[in-house]
């Protein structure tokens, strides 16, 4: 009788045991996102990630410099080729936004949403949809534009309506670009390079036209122009 006793009394202990292990919150989980950043978005390699610590390897493969924000911490911002590492701790599920907080790359594109213990959304369907696309008249042409610290000379100084190609020229020593406001933004080309583009203008409107290498517009690397017939 005493050493069933004993035998009874060992298993009631060992399944108290298994039970209260069964029990135990699980350890923090730790998983890694890496970010690849470039002009103007960012790519993850996860879109979902479970609840606990996550490790954000930021990676710029742009040409100019970017940051990550998300759930109120950053990265500090990150030259062309350069790396950064970001760690949050997420103690909650939810969707969480991201973004590059230097102004005007996240309404250029950089920005998003990362699911933290939740299912990633599935990705939107396209739609076919007809539009009409307005065509200005005008006699068009071709326009000369040197980039440099910090301004832009257009050649001629008097930018026709229609269709008009910009061949463009990098005559400084940093990167530059040319994006004139409403049109799709010229590439950012580096000292030394040229490129080109063409955009459809309408006479009589003012357009802005700006260099998107942050700092650059406030140095001088903006103006305006109106089209002439």
């Amino acid at each position: 009788m005493k050493i069933l006793f004993v035998v009874g009394l060992v298993a009631a202990t060992l399944g108290a045991a298994v039970a209260f292990g069964a029990t135990r919150p699980a350890t923090n989980t730790t998983t890694t996102v890496t970010v690849i950043a470039s002009e103007f978005k960012f790519a993850l390699s996860k879109k979902s990630v479970p609840v606990g610590t996550v490790v954000f390897k930021v990676v710029n493969k742009g040409k100019i410099g970017h940051d990550f924000k998300i759930a109120g911490k950053k990265t500090p911002i990150i030259a062309p080729g350069h790396s950064a590492t970001l760690k949050v701790v997420f103690k909650k599920k939810g969707t969480y936004a991201y973004l590059c907080d230097i102004p005007g790359h996240a309404q250029a594109g950089m920005k998003g949403a990362l699911s933290v213990g939740v299912a990633a959304p599935p990705p939107t369907t396209s739609t076919t949809t007809t539009t009409t696309t307005t065509t200005f008249p005008g006699p068009g042409g071709t326009v000369q534009v040197s980039l440099f610290e910090y301004g832009f000379t257009f050649t001629p100084a008097t930018v026709p309506s229609g269709n008009v190609t910009f061949v463009m020229s990098n005559n400084g020593s940093v990167t530059h670009n040319l994006d004139i406001m409403g049109t799709t933004p010229g590439p950012f080309l580096d000292p030394g390079k040229s490129a080109s583009m063409t955009v459809n203008l309408q006479a009589g409107r003012t357009y802005t036209f700006v260099c998107d290498v942050p700092g650059h517009a406030a140095a001088g690397m903006q103006g305006t122009f109106t089209p002439t017939p």
